[in-house]
C-alpha cells in the first residue's frame, strides 16, 4: 500500500530582516519588511508551518495564513487596513 503524500515545507534560516523557506526544490524569501507579522515570532514559531495545499501555508503557532503566490509575488498582494469607529467605517 502506498504511503500519503505530503507537500513539505521547512524554514531553512532566520535573520533579523528575513527568513527563507524551502518549498519543494525552490527557496523562497519572506522578509519582515513585507510581511510585517512575522516579526515579533520565534524560531520555533516559524519553523512550525504547514503546508495543506500545493499553494497554502500555515503557521499554527502564531495562526497565520498565506498563498504561496503571495511570497513569491507580494506586489500582486498589498497589506491594506481600514479603520473602524463606533459609527462605522472610515
Amino acid at each position: 500500500m502506498p504511503g500519503i503524500a505530503t507537500l513539505a515545507a521547512e524554514v531553512t534560516h532566520v535573520s533579523k530582516h528575513c527568513f527563507w523557506l524551502l518549498l519543494d526544490d525552490e527557496e523562497l524569501v519572506i522578509p519582515f519588511s513585507e510581511f510585517p507579522w512575522f516579526k515579533g515570532a520565534t524560531i520555533e514559531q516559524l519553523s512550525k508551518v504547514e503546508r495543506p495545499t500545493e499553494n497554502h501555508l500555515y503557521w499554527p503557532a502564531i495562526d497565520i495564513d498565506l498563498s504561496v503566490e503571495s511570497i513569491r509575488n507580494p506586489e500582486n498582494f498589498p497589506l491594506v487596513a481600514k479603520l473602524h469607529t463606533a459609527l462605522g467605517a472610515v
